[in-house]
C-alpha cells in the first residue's frame, strides 16, 4: 500500500500545536491521526485516578515532542493499558446496539472530504477508533465536538434517557510514518476479535486505501 500523496505524517521538525483538556494532544495542520473516544461509563473512575498519576509522574521527565522511542514507550505503559480496559466491555456498552452505531457511523461520514478523509474506523461496544486525514483548515477538537454532539443528542433521545453520554476528553496519536499507518489499520482489524466481540457487536468500515493492507 502506498499512501497518497495529499495524506501528511507527523513532522517533528515543523510546528506542533499543544491543547489539553485531561490529556495533551499534540497537532499539526493537514496530519493524519489515530482517534479513540469512549462512552462516559466505559472506565472504572479509580482505575483512571492511578492511571493518570502515574503518566503525570511520566511526562514530568519527558517532555514533548516525544522520540519515537519515548512514544513507543508512553503508548506501551499507558495508551496500551486504557484500550485493554475498554476491550473488557465496562459500563452500559450501549453502542452494542446496531440502531446506535448507526448514529456514530452517519455522523462520522457526514463531514468525509470535507472537514477530513476518513481511513478506517471502528465503533465498539463502548468506544470508537478512527483514523482520519485532517483537513489543514480544521482542528481536531473542533471534529471530535461535531461528532460528539450530534451523535449524544440523538442516542440519548432513542434511548429515553438523559445526562452525558461521551466522555469530554478523547485520546489521539499521530501517525509517523507509512508502517504506522499499516499497523494501525490492522489494529482497528484485529480490536473486535481480540475484545471476543461477535459481529453484530461492532461495524468496521475501511477505505479502499485500508483494505489494500494485507
Amino acid at each position: 500500500m502506498t499512501p497518497p500523496a495529499r495524506m501528511k505524517f507527523f513532522n517533528p521538525f515543523e510546528d506542533i500545536r499543544i491543547t489539553r483538556h485531561n490529556l495533551p494532544h499534540w497537532q499539526q495542520p493537514g496530519a493524519t491521526y489515530f482517534i479513540t473516544f469512549r462512552m462516559a461509563d466505559s472506565l472504572p473512575a479509580e482505575m483512571l485516578r492511578e492511571l493518570d498519576s502515574e503518566r503525570e509522574r511520566w511526562r514530568l521527565h519527558h517532555p514533548p515532542p516525544l522520540s519515537p522511542e519515548d512514544e513507543a514507550e508512553y503508548h506501551r505503559l499507558f495508551s496500551a493499558r486504557v484500550d485493554q480496559w475498554l476491550d473488557d466491555g465496562h459500563g452500559s456498552c450501549f453502542l452494542r446496539q446496531s440502531t446506535l452505531r448507526g448514529v456514530v457511523k452517519e455522523s462520522l461520514n457526514f463531514f468525509h472530504d470535507q472537514r477530513y478523509e476518513l481511513l478506517s474506523y471502528v465503533i465498539m461496544p463502548n468506544h470508537v477508533h478512527a483514523l482520519v486525514v485532517l483537513h489543514p483548515d480544521w482542528l481536531l477538537e473542533k471534529v471530535l465536538y461535531t461528532w460528539k454532539r450530534r451523535t449524544a443528542g440523538v442516542i440519548n433521545e432513542t434511548l429515553g434517557v438523559q445526562g452525558q453520554f461521551w466522555k469530554h476528553d478523547y485520546f489521539d496519536r499521530l501517525i509517523r510514518d507509512g508502517d504506522h499507518l499499516r499497523n494501525v489499520i490492522r489494529y482497528f482489524r484485529r480490536n473486535p476479535t481480540k475484545a471476543h466481540l461477535i459481529e453484530s457487536d461492532f461495524t468496521l468500515w475501511e477505505s479502499e486505501l485500508a483494505k489494500a493492507v494485507a
